[in-house]
């Protein structure tokens, strides 16, 4: 088999184990993008005001058929974060209202919830899901505890982002469901790491990133809105399709597909990413992710050694990304909240570009390792060398 990593242009340098945080894009999508970004500029008004409606529609069909959901359910954004804020901005909260979420829920899509609770004066509830965790059953078991009468909404990770585990989503929204309460998850991990059916799995909404495991280039991401709810779900700018004449596409459709002018490139990229990622092993999608959860778990083994722990989830727990706790750090605040830890640049020093996350607050911390396509177990064997000699 060629060598994958001739259709990136990462640094040669340096070991990426850190593809999770925001992707890395290969060549062949980016030269897509380039001629549509020629084809906008050649004839911008062609592009915006008669070609676009029809190429977002194809787009967005083939994403649908990747993930086993319904095309008009679907919308583009550019990031999950903007598809969490979509929601939780549309929907009216009230004083008393409980917006459940978890421990491990990512920073800004927590902000994202305390900001709508704060207007409203609703109350955001956090189940404290453990890790290391023996289970699945365990973190189902930790979010239903927090339900009560007033669960308006519960807001969990497909896949955390900091201890990159994959909570047992087909269950929690079935169990919440039953109990009368709407689901909102961030998939922002999921597309392209994990098997999704949107149509099976029947949640009240769902967003996930393009950019990531998909490899589309940076700006594209989907919401999905059960149908019932598609009429309530506005984007975050109100732009010309809030009064749009046409009356055979639904104002979910107009209002979401243009909120200005912008640079839509990267989400009419995403079936060449699909396409192209699904052609790099004879076995297409379900090989690719299958090497890279095999990657990850070898990769993740060896650091347990390294630090002499035992691992803190199950393997069935894990997709592409591995968390491992490490000793503890500085108590300062992080600097950022995309940079916490000095051991993050002594790595990098040493050619690993890994992040080393402040999680659940400092001191404690944790090493998160990505498993894609382009890395190579030696790559994993060195940074365990690299962190043993570093602490």
């Amino acid at each position: 088999m060629e060598d994958p990593r001739r259709h990136w242009t990462l640094d040669p340098e340096i070991a990426f184990l850190n593809h999770g945080s925001f992707g890395a894009c290969p060549l062949p999508v980016l030269r897509a993008q380039q001629e549509l970004r020629d084809r906008l500029e050649r004839q911008p008004v062609r592009f915006f005001v008669r070609d676009l409606e029809g190429l977002l529609d194809a787009a967005r069909r083939e994403l649908a058929s990747f993930l086993g959901a319904d095309p008009e359910s679907l919308a583009f954004v550019t990031n999950a974060t903007t598809g969490v804020n979509s929601v939780l901005r549309s929907l009216q909260w009230n004083e008393g209202d409980e917006l459940l979420t978890t421990d491990h829920e990512y920073n800004a899509c927590r902000n994202a919830l305390d900001f709508v609770a704060q207007r409203s004066g609703a109350k955001v509830v956090v189940a404290k899901i453990p890790f290391p965790i023996g289970s699945s059953d365990e973190a189902l078991e930790a979010l239903l505890a927090c339900v009560t009468k007033r669960t308006r909404i519960a807001l969990f990770d497909h896949v955390t982002s900091q201890t990159g585990m994959v909570l047992p989503v087909e269950a929690a929204v079935r169990e919440f469901h039953a109990r009368g309460v709407e689901t909102l998850v961030d998939g922002a991990h999921a597309p392209g790491m994990l098997t999704l059916d949107l149509n099976a799995l029947q949640p009240t909404y769902y967003t996930g990133n393009c950019h990531k495991w998909l490899c589309a280039p940076k700006g594209a991401a989907f919401l999905h809105v059960s149908s019932e709810r598609r009429p309530d779900i506005r984007p975050l700018v109100i732009s010309h399709g809030a009064n749009a004449p046409d009356s055979e596409r639904p104002r979910f459709r107009h209002e979401f597909d243009w909120v200005g002018t912008d640079d839509p490139t990267a989400a009419l990229c995403v079936p060449e990413a699909i396409r192209f990622m699904g052609s790099l092993l004879p076995g297409g999608w379900p090989a690719l992710r299958e090497q890279n959860h095999q990657l990850a778990i070898a990769g993740r083994k060896l650091l347990c050694e390294t630090l002499g722990i035992e691992t803190p989830c199950p393997d069935s727990m894990i997709g592409c990304l591995a968390s491992l706790p490490l000793p503890a750090g500085s108590p300062a605040p992080p600097k950022s909240a995309l940079y916490a830890d000095p051991l993050q640049d002594a790595l990098l020093a040493r050619g690993f570009e890994v992040p080393v996350i402040p999680w659940p607050a400092p001191p404690q911390r944790l090493i998160r390792i990505s498993a894609q396509i382009y890395n190579r177990p030696e790559q994993y064997e060195l940074l365990a060398r690299s962190l043993g000699e570093v602490l």
